[in-house]
């Protein structure tokens, strides 16, 4: 029993100590940034008002998603 936990234990510290995780994260976060930042900037660019491109865009993705049929 005593071997069991012990191996229990290595494999908990081995786990805490891996960073691939935080790689992920790291680029899940970076992406998002851009993501923001492109969505600001083609808001600004295009217009975001109610005659906007943009408005538009995001008008008939919103529709695309929310029903079954995309125009």
């Amino acid at each position: 029993m005593n071997k069991f936990i012990k191996s229990i234990g290595s494999s908990v510290t081995a786990f805490a100590k891996e960073e691939e995780g935080a790689q992920v994260v790291e680029y899940a976060l970076i992406i998002a940034v851009v993501s923001i930042g492109l969505v600001i900037l083609l808001s600004t660019l295009l217009g975001s008002g109610t005659g906007g491109a943009f408005a538009t865009f995001i008008s008939r993705v919103q529709a695309c998603l929310g029903t079954s049929t995309c125009v």
